[in-house]
């Protein structure tokens, strides 16, 4: 006897969002990235090729990067997420935001989230990368309007001010 739901049902996907406990009623293959942006209204994250190319929907997977749009739900089952909703509160910014403010690494909008999240994964594995380093930690990301020189110089800012904690 087969006890796999049918063909085309939903199944409810509990993981971790941003520290909170969700759970949500989705197709098992349905992308990471609809489920936080249209059942949880987390809208930080952003589809730009929806293909894994862009990066622009990169979020924290159990401490790993990931492209949102390339895992199925089912997948992040049981997974703590962070999306960039998650890394900052309503009134203070995380200093990793500021630096990107600061230096100009923040333009149209649709890369930033997941440029800040490649970012912090980079600092959290390498807190004083060189710019060979932030250049291939960020390798998986593009953007379209900085050149990349104001976002490569607002990791290296945050990681100085890290420093000096």
């Amino acid at each position: 006897m087969n006890s796999s739901p049918p063909k085309g049902a939903k199944c409810e996907v509990s993981f971790t969002v941003n520290g909170e406990p969700k759970t949500v009623a989705a197709h098992p293959m349905e992308r990471l990235l609809d489920v936080l942006r249209n059942d949880l209204g987390l809208t930080g994250t952003k589809e730009g090729c929806g293909e894994g190319e862009c990066g622009s929907c990169s979020v924290l997977l159990d401490g790993l990067l990931a492209n949102s749009c390339l895992v199925p739900v089912a997948q992040a089952s049981g997974a703590t997420i962070v999306t960039i909703e998650g890394i900052s509160s309503p009134d203070l910014l995380d200093p990793l935001q500021e630096a990107f403010l600061e230096c100009g690494g923040a333009q149209c909008g649709i890369c930033t989230p997941g440029m800040i999240l490649a970012s912090m994964h980079l600092l959290e594995n390498k807190a004083q990368p060189t710019l060979a380093d932030i250049k291939e930690g960020l390798g998986g990301n593009l953007c379209r309007c900085t050149g990349y020189m104001q976002i490569f110089e607002a990791v290296a800012q945050a990681a100085r001010r890290r420093a000096m904690k």
